[in-house]
């Protein structure tokens, strides 16, 4: 069935982004004098040593950043409406490079003021006429031991593309120069095996399907890996480099920095982690079980372990479920998400064109938007719950901080989705009395945690593994990290898990390693997330005013302080193991279920 075009689409379910603009006309002449501002802003370089000039600047800053966000924001989602249409990207493409102008501008604030000397900085920071933006300040102050003088800070900023490139190079070998053989299912059909197709192809019931897939994409890959072990390896090298040049101990410590986030974190995420394995090999025995097999292997680990759920939800029967879901909440946020449904913060059903997944976008002055491809699945119903979650957090910051403070960091970004999630499968659970499909939801919260608790925490001690032995002055080529990572797939899956030759080159396929110490926050996140949603329906309005409060905080506060005030303390290893015992009461449930039903 073909889609729709936009035009034919009802707008009744498309989002009104009137809120930011009227029309495309309306953008044009924003964007045009968005220029004046930015010139504005400026004009303030060399001026940047008394608390009046300051605050004029960061006023200036502020109210130009806002207007250039309502610019971006707009031309965004006009063009995932349709990414054909050439006038919604030149707008998304002339909104891009604005907004690079707008940065560049003001580029020269943050090495001017670390440049004064420590009593005229004080002076600044300690202002009255400073106080909304002190904690501002303050973040730049504690940048101070790890600035570079200004010619040394150009220097380095003119290196950045250089750097960036190992990451291009390893997208563009998977992108386009890699080549796949067919994968021939158990009745002898090809497949053409790519790097969008392969998790599709894994999810097949057809394990002869699965199993040659695997294979397939793996041989490219080895045909490769000492080109993907060189591209990382510079990667690595380039991080590691400027963290000694930076003055920090390790380029794990310099990442974590920008979120004031102590290494121990990262850490205690694993060891937590390492500590409750048992858990996860009695996930992979159950796995085992479900499926029949004799021997489980890496190709049997995303296909479904049990049926589907076979209903079709409609949208107004998935606006309803999520009401229900979020009800613990309280009534004002039950409110809000209503006002979400009945104003249009919501682009619903695919369209040609449209941009695919989801997500949750916006400006500081404008609602949150929320990006479907509604189709009517339960996890269409699932990202409707997550996506709201995003919105009701960005909704809550914005209307409780200033535009300094809006915006809140990848550390804490995703709890208020994923405590929407577990909401949602809770009152499934709560409502459903058929085994399967009980079966069916805890093996949806188990894949949940599986994917985004252990996976991620094994990728991240990939991560800390390579860039420690680049710091010892240890080779990272192929074969060092082969190794790792075949031991780390060991450690993490088990006995009960057979360790194909092939697994060892998946780690060359993950994109994210090239974002240095990023995925540690699904799993920190993820556990946050199921501390939060157990105390909401165990302790209730308590627990709901603090977490709340925490979703208004933006980025007033360092996210540690955060997310303590919320409940959850990531200075101890509580919260990982509390959401792992959660995951073991999830276990428990699935293993009794699948003796009753003899699987």
């Amino acid at each position: 069935m073909s889609l729709k075009e936009r035009k034919d689409m009802d707008p009744a379910f498309m989002w009104d982004t009137t809120e930011l603009f009227e029309n495309d006309e309306a953008f044009e002449t924003a964007l045009a004098e968005i220029d004046n501002e930015i010139d504005a802003c400026g004009a303030y370089a060399g001026k940047l040593n008394n608390a009046k000039d300051v605050l004029a600047f960061l006023e200036a800053e502020t109210l130009m950043m806002r207007h250039m966000n309502d610019l971006y924001c707009y031309a965004s989602l006009r063009r995932s409406e349709d990414t054909r249409d050439g006038q919604a990207v030149s707008m998304f493409a002339r909104a891009g490079a604005k907004a690079v102008k707008a940065e560049s501008a003001v580029s020269f604030a943050e090495p001017e003021l670390l440049g004064l000397d420590e009593e005229t900085f004080n002076a600044i920071l300690n202002d009255a006429s400073l106080q909304d933006y002190h904690f501002y300040l303050l973040n730049i102050k504690d940048m101070k031991p790890h600035t570079l003088s200004a010619a040394e800070e150009s220097l380095l900023s003119q290196f950045g593309e250089v750097f960036a490139n190992p990451e291009h190079v390893s997208e563009a070998l998977m992108d386009a120069d890699l080549v796949f053989d067919d994968a021939l299912d158990s009745k002898g059909e090809k497949h053409q095996v790519s790097s969008a197709s392969y998790i599709l192809l894994q999810n097949s019931l057809d394990r002869t399907l699965r199993e040659n897939a695997f294979r397939s994409l793996y041989k490219g890959y080895k045909q490769h890996i000492h080109t993907f072990a060189q591209t990382y390896s510079g990667d690595v090298k380039a991080q590691t480099t400027e963290a000694r040049i930076r003055h920090y101990n390790s380029s794990l410590e310099m990442r974590m920095s920008a979120d004031h986030i102590p290494t121990a974190v990262y850490d205690r995420l694993i060891d937590a982690v390492h500590k409750r394995m048992d858990s996860m090999y009695r996930y992979v025995r159950l796995r085992k079980r479900l499926l029949g097999v004799d021997e489980l292997h890496y190709y049997d680990l995303y296909t479904p372990l049990v049926k589907a759920d076979p209903r079709h939800y409609t949208y107004e029967e998935a606006q309803k479920m999520v009401l229900s879901a979020v009800a613990p909440l309280g009534d004002e946020y039950v409110k809000r998400v209503q006002k979400a449904f009945d104003e249009r913060w919501i682009d619903v059903y695919p369209n040609a064109g449209k941009t695919s997944g989801a997500y949750s976008s916006g400006s500081y002055d404008s609602n949150p938007y929320i990006l479907l491809n509604f189709t009517g699945t339960l996890e269409s119903v699932s990202t409707l719950a997550h996506e709201m979650g995003h919105s009701q957090h960005t909704w809550l910051t914005n209307h409780n901080q200033p535009a300094q403070y809006s915006g809140y960091t990848m550390f804490v970004a995703e709890v208020a989705s994923t405590v929407n999630e577990n909401l949602l499968i809770e009152q499934m659970l709560q409502k459903e009395t058929d085994p399967q499909m009980r079966l069916a939801l805890l093996n949806q919260y188990l894949e949940g945690f599986k994917g985004t608790v252990y996976r991620q925490t094994m990728f991240a001690e990939f991560e800390k593994e390579a860039h420690a032995m680049m710091e010892r002055g240890e080779a990272l080529n192929a074969e060092a990290l082969n190794a790792l990572y075949k031991k780390l797939i060991a450690l993490y899956f088990g006995k009960d898990l057979v360790i194909d030759d092939e697994v060892q080159y998946e780690w060359a396929r993950i994109p994210h390693f090239y974002y240095n110490f990023y995925v540690y926050v699904y799993a920190t996140g993820y556990s946050s997330a199921v501390t939060i949603s157990e105390k909401v329906l165990h302790e209730g309005a308590p627990a709901v005013k603090k977490y709340l409060e925490f979703l208004s905080m933006g980025s007033s506060q360092y996210p540690l302080d955060e997310l303590a005030h919320a409940g959850v303390d990531l200075n101890t290893e509580k919260p990982v193991l509390e959401a792992i015992d959660k995951f073991d009461k999830v276990l428990d449930e699935a293993e009794k279920i699948a003796d009753q039903l003899g699987l």
